[in-house]
């Protein structure tokens, strides 16, 4: 289902952390809420989810308003940051949550079986839920929530707090997942990496305000301002037109073309394939990679750098 948000205004304690005039979900696509801490993005999940009341505003899940009388009140499948379960297997958490959605019995142990083969969890479903490791917890807590089949998916950080190699797993599977059990989803998180690997479209919510919203290409082409460009990873330099967004890999040592910069060379880091320096230009701080075969500064040095690809800023 389509999800649209329309006037959404939520205020804590006389402050506004959410201010979102227009804002939609497009059905059978995966949208990542992005940006920094404290932006409000876990804020306007739980408003998509019914979870928090805004101060003014409505959240439409298809054609229905939940905040109206007599609408009806979509399903959302909900998988929370922090993993909650209760006591008893892996097994029984699973269908109670399937139970208490009125699934009837037969058909939750095959979305069990079903869900528990496709996440990688049918080994552990016997065993104690709250003995898991983290990347099985966090395993468990998305079965639990794919296995609703809800219209509507809402994911809150699901690759935090597990180790590196399980949430590299999961980074791999987590698309073919939403593909198979979920239909829209709409997930949190404050990794660039992630939000581009996971996600079709973007929204970079700063400050409680979207910043920018689209397909992950068209907003990473098309940085709507510095905070933005920042965020998506660029390096925001100062130029004689004003100032120019640089992608990673778009300034290059002893670059002839303008425009070019002095970059104070602060570190040589030995990165095992790579040198790699980490130096400022002005104010601004500047990592840059060097290439096979090119000369290594030394660190306190200053040496010339061209911008070879970048984007202008308003």
């Amino acid at each position: 289902m389509d999800v649209t948000l329309e006037g959404i205004v939520v205020a804590r304690g006389g402050r506004t952390v959410l201010d979102v005039s227009a804002l939609a979900f497009l059905r059978g696509t995966t949208t990542a809420i992005f940006g920094p801490n404290g932006a409000g993005k876990s804020t306007l999940l739980r408003v998509v989810g019914g979870l928090e009341r805004p101060r003014s505003g409505a959240v439409r899940i298809g054609r229905e308003d939940p905040r109206r009388p007599g609408g009806l009140v979509p399903r959302h499948a909900f998988a929370f940051q922090d993993q909650v379960f209760l006591g008893g297997t892996v097994r029984r958490n699973l269908d109670l949550a399937l139970a208490l959605h009125r699934v009837p019995p037969d058909e939750r142990l095959v979305r069990i079986a079903e869900v528990a083969g496709e996440c990688g969890i049918a080994g552990v479903l016997d065993r104690p839920a709250r003995q898991l490791s983290s990347g099985e917890a966090q395993r468990v807590n998305l079965a639990r929530a794919l296995a609703l089949r809800a219209p509507v998916t809402l994911l809150d950080e699901p690759l935090s707090g597990i180790d590196r190699l399980a949430r590299t797993q999961l980074l791999d599977d987590l698309p073919r997942l939403l593909a198979t059990f979920a239909t829209t989803t709409i997930l949190v998180t404050h990794d660039r990496e992630e939000a581009f690997r996971l996600a079709d479209h973007l929204v970079i919510l700063v400050g409680g305000v979207v910043r920018a919203a689209g397909s992950k290409g068209g907003v990473y082409r098309d940085p709507r301002d510095a905070v933005v460009a920042s965020l998506l990873g660029y390096t925001v330099l100062p130029c004689d037109a004003g100032r120019i967004a640089v992608p990673p890999g778009g300034l290059k040592v002893e670059g002839t073309r303008p425009p070019a910069f002095a970059l104070n060379v602060e570190r040589v880091v030995d990165m095992g394939n790579h040198p790699h320096l980490v130096g400022r230009v002005g104010d601004v701080r500047v990592d840059l990679r060097l290439g096979p075969g090119e000369a290594v500064p030394e660190a306190g040095s200053e040496i010339r750098v061209s911008a070879t690809s970048f984007v202008p800023l308003p």
